[in-house]
């Protein structure tokens, strides 16, 4: 990999760690792209290389940065995700998560939980 693409690659992670709302789409009438997607967008793209990045994220992040990373982890390795959710499904942090116009806060381990689906 290119210095610059490690370079990009810190800067997403240093996004995701920070991430203040999750969003998977565009945001607003205008369908804006926030910096924490692009960011998350970045990571998806290392793969499983980013995978212990990812898991310190888990630990280390704000709430949606840890939404971020569990997402990541369960878009390469399904048995990962679901162990990020489940670390999760007890997180006491609020996370605010925005999907076209519509903005939602509510607990993390809620949040981890619907992911899990019925046990």
């Amino acid at each position: 990999m290119e210095p610059t693409a490690d370079k990009a690659v810190d800067r997403a992670f240093e996004a995701l760690s920070k991430a203040g709302m999750v969003a998977f789409g565009g945001v607003g009438f205008a369908g804006s792209t926030l910096p924490e997607t692009a960011a998350f967008d970045v990571v998806v793209a290392e793969g499983p290389a980013a995978r212990s990045r990812l898991e310190r994220l888990l630990t280390n992040a704000s709430p949606a940065g840890k939404v971020y990373a569990a997402t990541a982890l369960s878009r390469f390795d399904a048995d990962a995700g679901r162990a990020a959710w489940r670390r999760l499904a007890d997180d006491r942090g609020d996370v605010t998560i925005a999907s076209g116009c519509m903005i939602d806060r509510r607990p993390l381990a809620e949040y981890a939980n619907e992911q899990l689906g019925p046990s």
